[in-house]
């Protein structure tokens, strides 16, 4: 069995895998349409973009020659410190090896080594198996957020190692003055741009009224959002890609 980096080549399998597992796990709370859409979306032509780029991080596991499974992860925060894994997939007919643990193990030891500070991994709460599979190897419950995924509400739980809890600092807050503008800054709740992460910004430090965000190639919060769930900075043009549960994204 082999853990390596994907390329280009392996967008296809990646995509049927994630297909495949999904369609596993998620049926019992996600309807099959939003699943297809989202496989349409995180994994369709534009995935390439996600392999290719540096603080993306897709790892593959190999046997026998072939593609068995994934995990998709990336760098943001302050100084790409903050490693976050997104999704980690095994083919339901490979499962129960012990693959998806030795996965989980690489893509923790490849992240800190490519500059994480700590390592986060998101799941929805609904989905025991996976709340299971990080409690059950190092991983503790350190928040929650409430994730709009089609026209539904779901609670997302957001797990971190040790004994760190909601609230330290990979959740700091800071209070900033932009534009004679008061807003709360939280560098935990950032996603990938182009130039820099953007990092979800609060009217209150309770961070209960999203005010927007902040570019964080240039401290503006001048951002734009179109229909699909895109941000772009008015200021310097620093692009964000709609996440993974954007209302807009599926």
């Amino acid at each position: 069995m082999e853990i390596r980096e994907a390329t280009d080549a392996d967008v296809e399998t990646i995509r049927s895998i994630a297909d495949r597992s999904l369609s596993s796990t998620y049926t019992d709370f996600l309807g099959e349409e939003t699943i297809e859409a989202a496989i349409e979306q995180w994994y369709g032509e534009e995935f390439t973009e996600e392999i290719d780029d540096d603080h993306s991080l897709i790892l593959v596991v190999e046997r026998d020659d072939e593609v068995i499974g994934f995990s998709h992860s990336e760098l943001v925060g302050q100084q790409y410190s903050n490693g976050q894994l997104l999704w980690l997939h095994i083919d339901p007919d490979a499962r129960g090896d012990g693959i998806g643990v030795r996965l989980l193990v690489r893509t923790r030891e490849k992240l800190l080594d490519d500059g994480a500070d700590q390592v986060q991994c998101f799941v929805l709460e609904d989905n025991e198996g996976g709340n299971t599979f990080y409690e059950n190897h190092g991983f503790e419950q350190a928040d929650q957020r409430e994730v709009e995924i089609g026209s539904e509400t779901f609670t997302e739980n957001i797990y971190v190692e040790g004994e760190l809890e909601s609230g330290d600092e990979w959740t700091a807050i800071d209070e900033r003055e932009i534009d004679d503008q008061t807003v709360y800054v939280s560098y935990g709740d950032a996603d990938r741009g182009s130039k820099a992460p953007f990092y979800g910004a609060y009217e209150s430090e309770g961070q209960a009224d999203r005010y927007g965000w902040l570019c964080g190639n240039c401290d503006s919060i001048d951002n734009a959002m179109d229909t699909m769930g895109r941000i772009e900075c008015n200021a310097c043009g620093n692009r964000r890609k709609p996440t993974r549960w954007d209302s807009s994204y599926l």
